[in-house]
């Protein structure tokens, strides 16, 4: 380990480390197997780009908690907002005594998020209940109860939002029945584009294969609302080609089915815009957010036209901690850090630093099939070149290596031959290019060996 990246990761034991093992004891007596871990790393203090685990150990974070931590861990400014707000009070339940913060996160997202038409918002404490909601109010407004999700994507694992996923390993095999009128369409994979066909011509095959969908398995007139990642999340950093989005948002347009942008994991700076559905020209109907809204306090929104948000009756939507007054105060200091520091802009910068990277090293291993991404929102997909087959089990070696040298990292996609980056946007060029180093010599390594 050279110099450079001596100032950023330090292994002082094995991982895991002594007092690490010992937690694992009590983890295991004392927690389900089935909530799963990446890494074997109990973290003992956090900051910007950087874990320090019990023992010692100080790690590159290249997984910012699955895109919780764009602004990075404890931020400052992030912590004495909590502080001044829990000085306030903690929770009052907006249902019951409202607050401030709350309207003042509502006003300045209605601001933010794409479309040019008046919005609202309402919180909750997670991503799928964001889902969740977003389905209730679509379903409200117009009357109708399909839903229809794509291939490959996630959406959470409550009932409903597991059965809007479509990964069904680790997520819903042997969960079911699950709810009723939720429907898969096909989801572009770029990568798999037939061999002579150009990118304007797959996508409009993959509209055509929606409109046969709305044939074949849903009609239309029936059909609620399309929830969509505008790029795929755990089904593997998928960028679908812009005439695909537009075509599916025109198509819903036509049908009267309203349009639901899953910005769970896009939003907040993830692809070089606030919001993903930026890059795409579209203005979603409602849009879910969560993760790094509020970086790593648990709330989380939806947000949309004013017309469809307010369907709903009071104490048809809502929860006793939804929109807590930390959460809220977290997000407002968020939004404010996030302006200054110019964190969209920054994004952008460090995708490129990791597509460049990878572009140069895919030339030394052809176990590197496609590096892609937008902003910061990075993949690398690895297969084994004779075969075509997905180097899943060199991928979870490669997440292993790293974590043991220093990178914290995690893979992606249905068969889990994915690397994923979801590096927090503070983090600086020397700790970005540190941590690509490591990992890049573990390619080398690794693919030697194969």
């Amino acid at each position: 380990m050279d110099t450079k990246t001596r100032r950023f990761v330090s292994i002082q034991t094995s991982v895991p480390g002594p007092k690490t093992a010992a937690l694992l004891e009590r983890r295991s007596a004392a927690v389900p197997k089935g909530v799963g871990n990446n890494t074997p790393i109990f973290v003992d203090k956090a900051e910007g780009a950087l874990l320090t685990d019990v023992d010692g150990n100080v790690y590159l974070d290249f997984a910012g908690a699955i895109g919780t931590i764009n602004a990075g861990h404890c931020p400052p400014e992030v912590v004495q907002a909590i502080q001044r707000q829990a000085e306030a009070y903690i929770h009052t339940c907006f249902h019951v005594a409202m607050y401030e913060p709350y309207v003042e996160l509502a006003e300045k997202l209605a601001l933010l998020t794409p479309g040019r038409f008046p919005k609202k918002a309402m919180f909750l404490n997670s991503g799928a209940e964001a889902v969740e909601n977003a389905v209730k109010i679509a379903r409200k407004f117009t009357g109708r109860s399909g839903i229809v999700s794509f291939s490959r994507g996630f959406h959470g694992r409550t009932l409903l939002s597991m059965s809007l996923t479509s990964k069904v390993k680790p997520y819903k095999f042997g969960m079911g029945p699950f709810a009723p009128a939720t429907y898969k369409a096909q989801y572009p994979y770029p990568l798999h584009r037939p061999a002579g066909m150009s990118e304007t011509d797959y996508a409009l095959h993959c509209v055509r294969q929606f409109e046969d969908f709305l044939y074949t398995e849903a009609a239309p007139e029936d059909v609620a609302a399309v929830i969509m990642e505008p790029v795929q999340g755990e089904g593997g950093f998928i960028v679908p080609p812009a005439a695909f989005v537009q075509g599916i948002y025109e198509l819903c347009r036509k049908h009267g089915i309203l349009f639901i942008a899953d910005e769970i994991q896009t939003g907040f700076g993830r692809t070089g815009e606030m919001f993903a559905s930026t890059h795409f020209g579209i203005e979603p109907d409602l849009i879910t957010l969560s993760k790094s809204i509020a970086a790593g306090m648990p709330i989380s929104a939806v947000v949309g036209r004013a017309d469809v948000m307010d369907a709903p009756n009071p104490g048809e939507i809502g929860g006793t901690y939804g929109g807590s007054p930390l959460g809220c105060a977290a997000a407002l200091a968020v939004l404010e850090l996030m302006e200054r520091d110019r964190l969209v802009e920054r994004s952008r910068t460090i995708g490129e630093a990791i597509r460049s990277f990878f572009l140069s090293l895919q030339q030394q291993v052809p176990l590197i099939a496609d590096v892609r991404g937008l902003g910061a929102m990075c993949a690398v997909e690895f297969i084994h070149p004779d075969t075509k087959a997905p180097a899943k089990e060199f991928v979870a070696g490669l997440t292993k290596a790293c974590c043991e040298n220093g990178v914290v990292l995690l893979s992606a996609g249905v068969h889990g031959n994915v690397l994923r980056f979801l590096t927090p946007l503070v983090i600086t060029d020397d700790q970005l290019q540190a941590g690509l180093d490591i990992i890049g010599s573990l390619v080398l390594s690794l693919a030697a060996a194969e």
